[in-house]
């Protein structure tokens, strides 16, 4: 019944290329009615389903429940609705629709067909890993670091309720877990290890040494003293006997039980039914038909492409010697590195007016949401990314956040600032993210869905823009760019080497050693990413090198009216999409430009 992601895509281009031409209103009218009507009520039930989402985009309406999303009743209503919804919009003749009706007709389908096909794959016997857990996500909830508001009684009271349903969910991740022994689906036994001590961290004796205390101590002046001390007594007793004791359930069961189960390999081939399973995720990842041999061929040939631009940094700067010495000393020379923590998150708080000025050269839109740089919290430093964006909402209410991790400064270099910053920040992730979130034209589930490629892969993008906007004059910052994009080529290899090929830790530790400038800390944090969430890494490079392609093809044939404004514009105005998608997109603004 479902369509193979391969069927569907190629499908999305060929009516995309067939549909240059807007149906007149009066054929429009009834079919696009339906569709938004579609649209809005799928919308509100995936909301109801989904109140996390919910609180992310600013809709506090279900702030005092969580969804226990692993469950069995859970996973059945949201099949039964991807079902009920699919089947309601092809009843709707796509025909009769305008061009940006078309779009989101052909979107909407794709991620309920890409949803129901993942229902083959047990996802729910794995759930938690070192680097994506509700553990680790629950502590920035309720410390008031994410999107859970505490500003007035209600959102407090709302947590409470909250930290309930989190009991719950760490019960039902257990059986869950029990269930993945039996069938022979676990996670590696390396990453179990990293995570356990992630969720010790929160197994306390006394409330006030817990992060979710954080909000007592900045409750707000205008609480009533009643409040207070009634609120205050109600977090000490949620802590202590409903949030703690569910930490120590997981960390118990994993210590006691599950890593004496887990699996010794790392790739996702040696899982039940593996090979289709990561075949999936990369499809899904990159939007494309790719194979994973593919994927790893275009890897192999952008390392050896980058490394070529690198020998003329060393040439530029006068080193005189071997790129992995070039590596060596970019890794250890003292000049590249802070001694405090604070001295690299200043850093990239300077940076903001001045990217942010320089942008105005490629862009003609930006997001009116503003946004901050944050460090990563200790509780989770040890395992995260260098940097990584969590939007805020369209209203303004909550800012955009960069958080940039400053554990062990020796695997946070300068030169790689500009880079990072570039991608997270401006003209990254919060011009591409918010752009779209503010544009109230498009419907919601546009507004706030993303497609990994198209937001991964424009990130990297914007990477490359530094010399075009003004960054990159230092030889060492333009080094950092160029790492970056090697380090999303090596992705490429490594991840298609551990879940398809079979390639152990230490190869690909071995692999990133001899092809970057990567220091050990980093190396592992990596590698066990790629382990965490297969295909994921995939995204960056594959979607960057569409982009640019995309772009190269439109200024080739608009040559002289060619506008890189204009273009960036059509790129980001209409949000995430898959790449087959908006090659069309593209392709319909260049020839209509050309008439």
């Amino acid at each position: 019944m479902n369509l193979r992601l391969s069927a569907v895509l190629a499908a999305v281009c060929l009516i995309a290329a067939c549909s240059s031409e807007e149906p007149a209103a009066t054929d429009t009218i009834d079919a696009g009615t339906v569709l938004h009507a579609l649209f809005d009520e799928h919308f509100e039930r995936d909301l109801e389903l989904n109140p996390l989402s919910a609180t992310f985009i600013g809709d506090y309406r279900y702030n005092d429940r969580m969804a226990n999303s692993n469950s069995p009743e859970y996973r059945a209503a949201a099949q039964a609705m991807d079902e009920e919804f699919l089947q309601r919009l092809l009843e709707i003749d796509r025909s009769q629709l305008g061009y940006q009706d078309q779009l989101s007709y052909d979107i909407f389908r794709i991620n309920r067909e890409q949803s129901l096909e993942g229902n083959q794959f047990p996802f729910h016997l794995q759930p938690i890993n070192q680097f994506y857990s509700i553990t680790n996500f629950f502590v920035q909830l309720g410390s008031g670091a994410s999107a859970h508001p505490f500003r007035t009684v209600k959102d407090y009271e709302d947590f409470l309720s909250r930290a309930d349903d989190f009991s719950e969910i760490i019960d039902q991740l257990v059986s869950n877990m029990q269930e993945g022994m039996q069938a022979g689906v676990t996670q590696p036994r390396i990453l179990m290890a990293k995570l356990q001590p992630q969720i010790d961290a929160h197994v306390v004796d006394n409330a006030e040494d817990s992060n979710f205390y954080t909000p007592v101590r900045n409750m707000p002046e205008d609480f009533s003293a009643e409040d207070r001390e009634r609120l205050t007594a109600a977090y000490e007793d949620k802590i202590m006997n409903t949030i703690v004791p569910a930490y120590q359930r997981i960390s118990n069961f994993i210590g006691d039980d599950y890593l004496d189960n887990a699996r010794e390999t790392v790739g996702l081939y040696a899982q039940p039914n593996g090979v289709s399973w990561y075949e999936y995720m990369v499809r899904i990842r990159t939007t494309t038909n790719m194979t994973p041999e593919e994927v790893h061929q275009v890897g192999l040939n952008e390392v050896a492409r980058i490394h070529g631009e690198m020998h003329s940094v060393m040439e530029e700067v006068g080193f005189d010697a071997d790129l992995k010495e070039f590596f060596e000393y970019m890794n250890t020379d003292p000049q590249f590195f802070f001694d405090e923590p604070e001295q690299l998150i200043q850093g990239y708080r300077d940076m903001s007016d001045h990217i942010a000025g320089l942008s105005e050269k490629l862009f003609e839109i930006f997001p009116k949401t503003g946004f901050e740089v944050r460090r990563v919290e200790p509780f989770r430093e040890k395992s995260a990314s260098g940097g990584s964006y969590q939007a805020g909402t369209p209203d303004g209410a909550r800012p955009g956040v960069f958080y940039a991790n400053a554990y062990d400064l020796s695997a946070r270099p300068n030169w790689a600032m500009e880079s990072l910053y570039l991608h997270e920040a401006i003209p990254g992730h919060h011009f591409q993210i918010m752009i779209q979130r503010e544009n109230e034209d498009l419907p919601n589930f546009r507004r706030f869905g993303g497609f990994t490629a198209f937001s991964e892969g424009w990130g990297l993008y914007a990477e490359s823009l530094g010399k075009e906007i003004g960054v990159y004059t230092d030889p060492y910052q333009y080094f950092g760019g160029l790492n970056a994009e090697l380090w999303r080529s090596i992705r490429l290899v490594v991840d298609t080497g551990i879940h398809a090929k079979g390639w152990s830790r230490q190869q690909v530790l071995d692999y990133m050693y001899e092809n970057s400038a990567v220091a050990e800390a980093r190396a592992v944090s990596e590698a066990e990413r790629f382990m965490a969430i297969p295909g994921q890494a995939l995204a960056y490079k594959v979607g960057q090198l569409k982009i640019r392609a995309i772009r190269d093809d439109a200024e080739a044939r608009l040559g002289d009216k060619f506008d890189v404004k204009a273009f960036h514009t059509e790129v980001l105005r209409d949000g995430a999409m898959p790449l087959s998608m908006l090659e069309s997109k593209i392709n319909r603004w260049v020839e209509a430009q050309l008439m």
